[in-house]
């Protein structure tokens, strides 16, 4: 089995919106759920790290997005948070199949792309299913 990676993958990621104040609306007390904070904003755009949302007039086709979240009461307060600002559910906080201990909540943002909070266990690891196809 192997085990997973963590770490950066992409240099930054590009969300295209509709309203781009609806969106600061849901995804500020979001993100601040899970500890983290705007980093920059003007009229038209704001991000978080690598996280860029732009508003535009012809937004992309909807996305999976999934954040990390360093513990499962994380992932819980990431949900209840983005009930509370406009998100739908799209699965409630708990276990998966995915792999061992793979707990996570899953929202549909203004705009209807699927957001994740995901807590990895760090002693966890890929299925023998998954990692075949690695």
């Amino acid at each position: 089995m192997n085990t997973i990676r963590r770490g950066r993958l992409f240099d930054h990621v590009e969300l295209k919106v509709k309203d781009i104040d609806v969106s600061k609306k849901f995804y500020r007390p979001v993100i601040e759920s899970l500890g983290l904070s705007i980093s920059f904003e003007n009229g038209k755009s704001f991000s978080v790290d690598e996280f860029f949302v732009i508003e535009s007039d012809s937004p992309s086709n909807t996305v999976h997005l999934a954040f990390q979240a360093p513990h499962p009461a994380a992932v819980k307060m990431f949900y209840d948070t983005a009930l509370q600002n406009g998100g739908m559910c799209n699965g409630a906080p708990g276990a998966r199949n995915f792999h061992t201990n793979y707990y996570s909540a899953y929202v549909l943002d203004p705009d209807g792309n699927n957001i994740e909070a995901v807590f990895h266990d760090p002693n966890s690891t890929l299925p023998t299913i998954l990692s075949s196809h690695i």
